[in-house]
This record gives structure tokens, C-alpha cells and sequence, in this order.
């Protein structure tokens, strides 16, 4: 066995150089496994860690952890399985948040590995009672709508909850489907189909490509998107590969998106739970003004844990499309087929088969459970809305069209 340790003092000035610091190591021929451990005052900085093979990457825990394991047939979560090929290898550290005074860090990697991967948590099939497609919305023909969630996280990225685990919050929640977005990595991607299956749940593989400049979520089994090449790169990269981009939380803290794009991704995240803050905000509106009109909505509750004080759902986003398989909600989503709603009730459980709906269909706006609530469009004509199923023609206003109730919280996006 073969341990080395590299002790490093990380400042200011390594993080203006590159966020990225690599450390490198090799791997010989017929190395079976590899582990690393990463070690610093955790209460004075925040130092991300990933890994590069000698072939390509090999996965990212970001801050959530401070070690993996990578064998041939198992890997931590958020790291991709393998025999270590031989040649140059390497500690990728994301230097997030360094002191002024520099940060002391150890990074000891062991080969073969000094600890076994974790097995993810396997939690029984749930008993499906309800579903957002239940309700049977208004669709074009061919077509209907489900419901589903743009944003959740698993413990291959910063959530706590397993794959299934977060699957069967999907089902509990009556969503149709629900897309994966853990962090800078594709690790969750093979899992997908067999744990949607065993919960009837449709899980969609994304991968939220995270920078400390913005977010965004690459939608498809497209492999993976390098966030340390320029944002412009990924715009291109996903849409030739067949996939969806779609910048997150756009106007969110200090997570706002800040790359400067010549050519913009299909769709925004125009409803991110952030909102959930205050309904009433314009401050999304005034983004979506000054962003490509014609890029396709979508919602994601950001979900990590089931302490978060909402769920998955939380807005709710609706496709319609063919039939509730991966590729069917993601052509969906291509043809701009989406509307989201608030998807929660006043104690914050998410009942998708009951909340207003705005939809497109043909050449009109149907309004689907909001009698008493206020049609705006996007030059701020209002109309009140007497009926729980009312049609609107489309020549009626202009632009994005949202529901408001009459406290001016926003509750169903067209």
C-alpha cells in the first residue's frame, strides 16, 4: 500500500490565479482502488473537492464531503466507479472561501484504498395515490400534462437523501416526475432508470453545472458538462448534444448568474423556491424582461433535505407530452411545452392536482382552478377570472402571462 500526504498553504492569491487548485498524483498499472481524505479548519474556510482521472473526470463532492473511495465496481456517491486506469491523476480542490490569512490543507490519497465506498440507502417501492397527470389538464391533442420538479439534490452532490429516498418524496408528493441535478457530476445518472421503475416515479438525469458565478442545470443523458470551461461553452456543448440548459436561480444571493452569454440557453429557471421569500417580488419579472422572451420556463424547488421547510413540487412544473418518460418530458420541454404553478397550499403540503393552472393550449390560455383570481400579462393588463375552467384567447394580452390572487402573489405562470 502507498500513502502520500501533500500539505498545502492555500491564499488569496492561489484562488485569483485558478479556483481550481489540482494536486496531482499517479496511478501505476493494476492499481485496484484509490481513496482520498481531505483535512482543514473547516470553520475558517470552505474548500471543495472533486477528482480528475488520467481519461477524464471522476466525480465532484464539492463542500458536502472530505473524502472518497473509487474502486472498479463501487465508488462514493458523486464519483464515478472504475479500475483507476494508470497515468496522471488529480485532487481537484475548489477553493470556495479562503481567510486572508490562507487556509492550511492535507490531502492524503491512498492506493489501494484505505476505506470502502457507502452503499446509498434503498428504501421500499411507495404506494402511489395520487399524480399530478391525474387531473387530466386541458392538452393539446396527443398531449398531456404532468407534473414534475427541475431541482432536487441527492447524496451524490449536498443533499441527504439517497436516490430512492428522494424518489419516493417524488411520489409522495403526486409528481409525474422529478429530474436529478446534483453537482458537476453524472455519478446519480446510471441509477435513474432502475430506482424510477422500482418507485413509479419518472427521474429525469440532470447535472447542476455550479460555479461561484452561477448555476446551471443540464437536462439529458448527455454526460458530463466541464463547469470550469466558460459558460458559453456549456450553452453550446448541451444544446449539441441534444440536451437543455436552463441558468438557475438567476437574481438568487450570492448565487445570482453573473457569466456573460452572447448566445442564451434554451430555458431559465424563471421560478426558483427562493421566490417563495416573498410571492409578491417583481424582481423575477424584471430579469425575465431583459432576458430571451421566447426561452422556456421551468421551476425547481432546489431540494436537499427534508428539513428544508417545502418539498419537491414546490413550484410545480407542468409538460405536456406524449407519454411520462425521460425523453417524452425532455422533448416536451424542447418544444416549450411548460407552465408552473405555486404547487403548495397555506401548510406548505404540495397538491398539485388542486392549485390554479395557467395553460397554453392551441391559440388560447386556459385558466384552470382560479376563479377569483387576477390574469396579468406582461405589459400589466389585468382581468379578473370568474370561472374555474375559463379560456382566454391569446390575442386577449402579450408576452408571459401569470395568475395572481388579490394579496398580488404570484400562483400559476403561462
Amino acid at each position: 500500500m502507498s500513502t502520500s500526504t501533500e500539505r498545502l498553504h492555500l491564499t488569496l492569491d492561489d484562488q485569483i490565479a485558478d479556483r481550481y487548485y489540482r494536486v496531482p498524483f499517479e496511478i501505476t498499472p493494476s492499481t485496484p482502488s484509490v481513496s482520498v481524505q481531505l483535512d482543514y479548519d473547516t470553520s475558517a474556510g470552505v474548500i471543495d473537492l472533486g477528482c480528475e482521472g488520467a481519461t477524464g473526470w471522476r466525480g465532484w463532492s464539492g463542500g458536502a464531503r472530505d473524502r472518497f473511495t473509487i474502486t472498479g465496481s463501487a465508488a462514493t456517491p458523486g464519483y464515478l466507479p472504475g479500475e483507476p486506469e494508470p497515468g496522471t491523476w488529480y485532487v481537484v480542490l475548489g477553493l470556495h472561501k479562503v481567510p486572508a490569512a490562507g487556509l492550511d490543507v492535507t490531502v492524503r490519497i491512498s492506493t489501494p484504498a484505505v476505506e470502502q465506498p457507502e452503499t446509498e440507502r434503498e428504501v421500499p417501492a411507495q404506494t402511489r395515490r395520487v399524480r399530478g397527470s391525474d387531473r387530466n389538464l386541458p392538452a393539446p391533442a396527443g398531449l398531456r400534462w404532468y407534473a414534475g420538479d427541475f431541482h432536487a439534490h441527492t447524496v451524490h452532490s449536498d443533499g441527504s437523501l439517497s436516490i430512492s429516498e428522494l424518489a419516493a418524496t417524488g411520489v409522495r408528493a403526486g409528481l409525474d416526475f422529478l429530474a436529478v441535478t446534483d453537482h458537476n457530476t453524472t455519478s446519480h445518472h446510471p441509477h435513474l432508470p432502475r430506482v424510477g421503475a422500482m418507485q413509479g416515479i419518472t427521474l429525469l438525469p440532470g447535472q447542476e453545472v455550479t460555479t461561484a458565478r452561477g448555476h446551471a442545470n443540464a437536462f439529458g443523458d448527455i454526460g458530463w458538462i466541464d463547469f470550469r470551461e466558460p459558460a458559453q461553452t456549456w450553452v453550446s456543448e448541451v444544446a449539441r448534444r441534444g440536451g437543455v440548459l436552463s441558468i438557475n436561480h438567476a437574481i438568487d444571493g450570492d448565487c445570482a448568474w453573473q457569466h456573460p452569454l452572447g448566445e442564451l440557453p434554451a430555458a431559465l429557471e424563471l421560478w426558483h423556491i427562493s421566490w417563495f421569500r416573498d410571492l409578491t417580488s417583481t424582481a423575477p419579472w424584471a430579469f425575465h424582461q431583459r432576458w430571451d422572451p421566447g426561452a422556456v420556463i421551468l421551476g425547481g424547488s432546489d431540494f436537499h433535505d427534508r428539513a428544508d421547510p417545502w418539498t419537491v413540487g414546490t413550484p410545480t412544473t407542468w409538460v405536456a407530452a406524449e407519454d411520462d418518460s425521460a425523453e417524452a418530458i425532455l422533448a416536451g420541454v424542447q418544444a416549450g411545452r411548460t407552465a408552473i404553478s405555486v404547487g403548495v397550499s397555506e401548510d406548505a403540503v404540495p397538491r398539485p392536482l388542486h392549485t390554479p393552472v395557467l395553460l397554453r393550449v392551441e391559440d388560447d390560455v386556459i385558466a384552470v382552478a382560479g376563479a377569483g383570481t387576477v390574469l396579468v400579462d406582461a405589459e400589466g393588463r389585468r382581468r379578473r377570472i370568474t370561472g374555474d375552467h375559463e379560456r382566454i384567447p391569446a390575442t386577449w394580452g402579450t408576452g408571459r402571462w401569470h395568475l395572481q390572487d388579490a394579496d398580488r402573489r404570484v400562483l400559476a405562470i403561462a
